[in-house]
């Protein structure tokens, strides 16, 4: 950014959050806005949120203690209170600068709607008064927006893009723009001893009406017949003539046991956290789940996927988890061959054994299982550009991107945007989706590596600098032969391409 003409270095999560408060300068912004938009609703410390604060200050010339132009009001957020004049860019503007004109847009304000009948499946509120009971209504949401999402002719949004309105006051209006839908269910659960409660609303958001609700008192045993009928009443109410050409629940194997969907809820909470830390919780949690179901398909599936991850994040050494994963995979598909985390499983498995035909297929079943699995989408497009397919990869992030427009879990679908277009030789846009990678999610090892290969083979090397120290501190292990013989790159030159940025950036 420039202030009285001069350059003034800031850090991109500094930036945006000057954007924000001056686009919004009309109103107070809240603590929970700013961290929704600019750490996308990750936990963030207060010492983190106010250097930040305190950087941007910094940076057009003010003070906490003066206040100036970003003013703090108590217990309510911040304003930008300066006067603003507003100019259109110059086409002499760096492409850093000018990343909201670029593609893959961070925060649009109304998404187009598909051709499909579009929905999102808020958290449901847990009414019980008790935090632990969290993860029951997060998992009754979340198992409706599973069989919602197997049904082809609906366009259903994440769960994790869903979940960033966990807890907070929203209009209806602002979720259908934000996320691009026209439907919006929301709801509460209340659990008490063994019987439980749920309410759920279906809203019309261009209408403004609530075109369907319904109470459940049933006791406890009867929960997943509860998802049912709420996702019945979905179906029947948006398209019936479509609902009656196909029974979901065919397609649909509870567990034999709630204590093991209950492990299995918890053990996803911790997954989608994407810290070493918590990938080995959810491992625990899933044993302990197989333990008492061992054909509970998902319940392997998401084992299978977290060890895989672990090891290409650099968390594990892949000889010794494979085998595991692979037995994990191979007996999720079995117990149960409709389950979308099943196949998501072994094609993650079959990707680093190098059996990259298969891998693409069981990504693609995954897929065609619940085309609205957005992890499955930009893992797919993972697999695609290690198979040298980059063009295709970069479509199948973007897909990612738009299923969940407010993902947590983002980050690591920019970093396979980045990595793609880094085959196509394409490095100011690998740098600059990495860069965007990492605002999301500092500690992300793939964004770390492509940003360090890019910088590297553009001669950016103050950057390439930077970024080989950060990659090494979020991956101690990493060197040019773990990413030759660890990474399952099929094409021969991609691998040199890649292991030349590297070395061009000082990795040895």
């Amino acid at each position: 950014m420039l202030r009285d003409g001069a350059p003034i270095p800031v850090q991109p999560q500094v930036f945006d959050l000057l954007v924000y408060l001056v686009q919004n300068r009309d109103r107070v912004v809240s603590k929970e806005d700013l961290i929704g938009l600019v750490w996308g609703g990750r936990t963030v410390s207060d010492s983190t949120f106010t250097s930040r604060v305190n950087a941007a200050r910094t940076a057009v010339g003010d003070s906490g203690r003066d206040q100036k132009l970003i003013r703090t009001i108590s217990r309510k957020g911040l304003r930008f209170v300066g006067t603003v004049q507003e100019q259109e860019p110059s086409n002499s503007s760096r492409p850093a600068e000018r990343l909201a004109e670029k593609s893959l847009e961070r925060s649009p304000s109304a998404l187009p709607l598909p051709d499909r009948p579009a929905i999102a499946v808020l958290p449901f509120n847990n009414m019980s008064g008790e935090r632990e009971q969290e993860y029951f209504s997060d998992g009754i949401s979340e198992d409706i927006i599973t069989a919602l999402s197997k049904l082809r002719w609906f366009f259903v949004i994440a769960r994790n893009s869903s979940f960033t309105y966990k807890g907070k006051a929203v209009h209806m209006k602002q979720v259908a723009e934000e996320l691009g839908v026209r439907y919006v269910l929301e709801g509460s659960v209340r659990k008490s001893a063994d019987r439980v409660r749920i309410t759920a609303q279906l809203n019309d958001v261009a209408t403004g009406s609530h075109i369907w609700a319904e109470r459940y008192d049933r006791d406890l045993a009867d929960v997943f017949a509860v998802q049912d009928e709420i996702t019945e009443s979905i179906v029947a109410t948006i398209e019936p003539q479509l609902y009656a050409a196909e029974n979901f629940r065919a397609r649909r194997k509870p567990p034999g046991s709630l204590d093991a969907w209950d492990l299995v809820m918890r053990a996803l909470s911790h997954y989608w956290r994407v810290t070493r830390q918590d990938n080995v919780v959810a491992q625990a949690l899933l044993e302990k789940a197989i333990a008492i179901d061992p054909n509970y398909g998902q319940a392997l599936g998401v084992l299978a996927t977290s060890h895989i991850f672990g090891a290409h994040m650099g968390w594990g050494d892949m000889a010794t988890v494979a085998p595991i994963a692979e037995r994990a995979a191979l007996a999720a598909v079995e117990a149960d061959s409709e389950d979308p985390w099943a196949h998501h499983g072994l094609a993650y498995v079959y990707l680093f054994a190098r059996r990259f035909d298969d891998s693409l297929a069981e990504f693609e079943l995954a897929l065609r299982l619940n085309p609205n699995f957005s992890l499955a989408q930009a893992f797919y497009g993972v697999a695609l550009c290690y198979c040298g397919r980059w063009q295709e990869g970069d479509l199948a992030a973007r897909r990612a991107l738009r299923l969940s427009p407010r993902d947590p879990l983002s980050a690591l679908y920019y970093g396979i945007a980045a990595y793609a277009q880094f085959i196509g030789h394409n490095y100011d846009e690998a740098i600059r989706l990495a860069h965007e990678s990492l605002r999301q999610r500092a500690d992300f090892v793939g964004g770390h590596r492509v940003l360090t290969a890019a910088a590297g083979m553009a001669g950016q090397n103050e950057v390439a600098s930077i970024a080989l120290r950060e990659l090494r501190r979020a991956q101690p292990n990493v060197t040019l032969a773990w990413i030759a013989n660890e990474l399952p790159m099929k094409q021969l030159a991609d691998r040199d391409h890649y292991l030349e940025g590297l070395r061009r950036a000082g990795l040895e």
